[in-house]
């Protein structure tokens, strides 16, 4: 099938069908960075910009090397060194930057909706990279990617999601995205992290680690959010170590082949110990290499054209 999408916003857009396209076309692309001289000219000519408002390690690190291995040009901008700290809106930040003629914009901003109101201003594509609490929908793709590889599918299976669900646009994400390929989704976290009305996205709340982790054949372990906190919604971290950590004892409930995963970056000895971070089911530096991977398909989804990177 063709892609016909301009912007990649959130997951909650996609069709299964556009999903398994992006999935497919990520697990040719990763092939390429296994080779010697890791660089193709698919996107040789193309100018990618990134606009990142809030910090990031893995998510662009990842673009940034997606877009050099496809040969295209790249600028990086942050809030700080930008005219937004001049009292410029964000609105004519972007129509500055669509006056540059770029052909991608990758933005991450505080703010929910924000790469939603930039795609409707710019001919540019625009690609979601983390908008407030709302969606991280290339997180998510790689995460599927991630569990489709060493699971073989994405249909039947039990995801388990835990930790901070109120504050995470990876759970809302992922939710969203696994429920469409087929998987239930499980979350659990204290009381005061679970959304209202989580429910109607398809997951099942559970109040205890151990619920949520029972016959899963994925825990997926997140981040307390505190950048986005106001008031403390739990005593301290011990105390969320001691009843939301991932135990041994949780993980022996799970399938025997259960992966862990976590988005990054993690919090050793608070959600997660450092010997099951490491330990023989950790898929976590699989999601970092995936992330390029996925981000690799979308740039070339978005402004490649039909032929394939593996044909130049």
């Amino acid at each position: 099938m063709d892609f016909v999408r301009k912007d990649i916003l959130g997951v909650e857009e996609l069709t299964g069908a556009e999903i398994e396209l992006i999935l497919d076309t990520a697990d040719s692309m990763k092939e390429i960075s296994h080779r010697d001289i890791k660089k193709v000219p698919t996107l040789r000519g193309k100018t990618i910009v990134y606009f990142f408002h809030e910090p990031s390690t893995r998510t662009i690190a990842s673009f940034e090397i997606a877009a050099k291995r496809l040969s295209a040009d790249t600028v990086s901008i942050s809030a700080s060194t930008s005219s937004i700290v001049k009292g410029e809106t964000l609105i004519d930040t972007s129509k500055n930057l669509e006056a540059m003629r770029p052909d991608v914009i990758v933005i991450r901003h505080q703010a929910s909706g924000a790469p939603h109101m930039i795609a409707k201003r710019v001919r540019a594509s625009v690609i979601n990279a983390g908008d407030g609490m709302h969606a991280h929908p290339t997180q998510a793709l790689l995460d599927m990617m991630t569990v489709r590889e060493k699971k073989g599918t994405l249909s039947g299976l039990r995801i388990a999601i835990v930790g901070d669900i109120a504050h995470s646009r990876v759970a809302r994400s992922n939710i969203i995205g696994f429920t469409k390929m087929g998987s239930s989704v499980v979350v659990a976290g204290p009381p005061t992290m679970i959304p209202t009305g989580i429910e109607s996205m398809g997951a099942k709340v559970v109040y205890s680690i151990e619920d949520a982790a029972r016959d899963a054949d994925v825990i997926m372990m997140l981040r307390i959010q505190k950048e986005r906190l106001g008031d403390f919604l739990f005593p301290s971290d011990r105390e969320y170590a001691n009843f939301f950590g991932l135990t041994h004892e949780a993980v022996s409930k799970a399938r025997k082949d259960a992966l862990i995963m976590h988005p990054g970056p993690i919090n050793r000895g608070v959600e997660i110990p450092p010997e099951i971070a490491d330990g023989p089911q950790s898929v976590i530096l699989d999601q970092v290499e995936n992330g390029v991977a996925v981000r690799m398909a979308l740039l070339y989804l978005l402004i490649g054209g039909s032929r394939h990177a593996s044909d130049n």
